[in-house]
């Protein structure tokens, strides 16, 4: 763990489009630094930028958005440092490794305690699954489609729902949507997934149905399995008191 006193700041700078054995270098780099045990490095994605190359990349032009520069930076003591560099220097094949000087003036790790648990209580039984396919540009009432479904679910006393957010698909007027790097790629599929009994996601349905313009609502039967772990005694009659 890292200690107050003198350390050493890593910061390597490489390009987001850059790759390392058929994947990300970025990510790669993260990875490297989380298995060797580092106290914690973070990745910053920069607006514009230009290196060595001398090409201009910002997130103006869509195609030079991927070619953005990506800042990773961490702290750790001078024997760390040491032993990480020769890995380091040999993942990034272009771009730049920083090495500074710094004082660590504080380390707080503050853990949360785990609460414990008691035994499970297991539930089974057949239950609603309902799936509402809808675009993320849709609206309702000046907000997100998806967002509204949520809370009128939420005041239906659902059980539960999740929303998911596509990155590629097409509807049933043959546009393809895909997951792009600019602020307003937003018109990607959203699914919302609700599992509940028959009667509240027939009553459910009743409701968004209204809400949508566009969109499909699939239903399925299925069969839950629900584990809930109860709490200690003591804890219990701790909160009871």
């Amino acid at each position: 763990m890292l200690q107050k006193g003198t350390a050493k700041k890593v910061t390597i700078f490489v390009n987001e489009d850059t790759q390392h054995h058929f994947g990300s270098l970025c990510d790669a780099i993260l990875t490297f630094l989380l298995h060797k045990g580092v106290s914690g490095a973070t990745a910053t994605r920069a607006m514009a930028g230009f290196g060595a190359h001398q090409v201009m990349h910002t997130t103006k032009i869509e195609v030079l958005t991927e070619h953005l520069p990506i800042r990773i930076e961490f702290i750790e003591s001078a024997g760390k440092v040491d032993e990480l560099m020769p890995t380091l220097y040999d993942m990034v094949t272009d771009g730049v490794i920083e090495v500074q000087d710094t004082n660590v003036v504080k380390v707080a790790s503050k853990e949360r305690p785990s609460p414990p648990k008691g035994p499970h209580t297991e539930t089974r039984g057949t239950a609603r699954l309902m799936r509402i396919y809808m675009g993320e540009s849709d609206k309702w009432q000046g907000e997100p489609l998806y967002e509204a479904m949520v809370k009128r679910l939420r005041l239906m006393d659902i059980a539960g729902a999740t929303v998911y957010r596509g990155i590629l698909g097409y509807g049933a007027k043959g546009h393809t949507h895909k997951s792009g790097r600019l602020p307003f790629s937003r018109d990607l599929p959203v699914m919302i997934s609700v599992v509940d009994t028959e009667e509240k996601v027939t009553k459910a349905i009743d409701e968004i149905e209204s809400m949508m313009q566009d969109g499909i609502i699939v239903l399925s039967d299925v069969d839950v399995i629900r584990l809930v772990h109860s709490r200690p005694a003591a804890e219990s009659s701790h909160a009871n008191g």
